[in-house]
């Protein structure tokens, strides 16, 4: 792991002009759409689309997709193909490969007040093996339904050696993501992390108040961890 490294930083749940334009404003990386009808952050591929326009160049969209019938995400990717996907469903490895495009996978691990697991728990080691050709896998905490609900989950319980670049979610807001980055990178090979909730008034409705803290706790957390593996030059 780099210290040197920079967090690279998605904002999650768009469905604003406003909220894309303070997110593109605060210097974020990339900004998610929820093409899932249940969500309360829902937004149609061509509003999607109509939202993406705003972004420029080096910002990307991320379409999240839940258990989607393969005509729509190819009816999405048609409209925005510029777009990364992310799937949060129950999507086998063949299935979210099949489109030929770069994909984020949702890994839900047991929410922070859940029980301990009477037996094995989930098996992020394993997980990130079976879908080795995602971009990313992105870590989310396990409720009812699909979606983080805003819920963390237990970061000390990740493995020490996971093989795979890392999408930290869940709960994610400024006051805790600076110790979630510290907690969580050194377990992977390069560490992201994705915000909804926890930068929002309602739901779908973002604060551009509360990303800006977002992404400045961020950086502060790049600023700890570089300076905490200052190594003196060979002499």
């Amino acid at each position: 792991m780099n210290p040197a490294q920079r967090t690279r930083i998605k904002v999650c749940g768009l469905t604003r002009e406003a909220d894309v334009d303070a997110a593109v404003a605060a210097g974020v990386d990339a900004l998610g759409f929820v093409l899932y009808a249940p969500s309360a952050r829902f937004v149609s591929p061509e509003r999607a689309a109509e939202l993406a326009q705003r972004l420029p160049p080096f910002v990307t969209p991320v379409l999240l997709f839940v258990n989607a019938e393969p005509q729509f995400i190819a009816q999405a990717l048609a409209l925005l193909p510029q777009a990364l996907l992310q799937f949060h469903g129950d999507e086998s490895p063949e299935q979210c490969t099949r489109y030929g495009r770069p994909f984020l996978r949702a890994a839900r691990l047991p929410a922070s007040d859940a029980p301990e697991p009477a037996g094995p728990g989930f098996d992020l080691l394993e997980y990130a093996q079976e879908f080795s050709a995602a971009q990313a896998i992105l870590l989310d905490a396990h409720v009812e339904g699909y979606g983080g609900g805003g819920k963390t989950f237990n970061w000390s319980r990740l493995p020490t050696n996971v093989n795979a670049h890392l999408v930290l979610s869940g709960g994610l807001t400024p006051a805790n993501v600076t110790d979630g980055i510290a907690q969580v990178r050194p377990r992977c090979q390069t560490l992201s992390v994705d915000v909804s909730s926890g930068v929002e008034v309602s739901k779908g409705i973002k604060s551009a108040d509360k990303i800006h803290q977002f992404v400045a706790a961020v950086r502060a957390a790049d600023e700890q961890l570089a300076h905490s593996h200052v190594r003196l030059p060979p002499t």
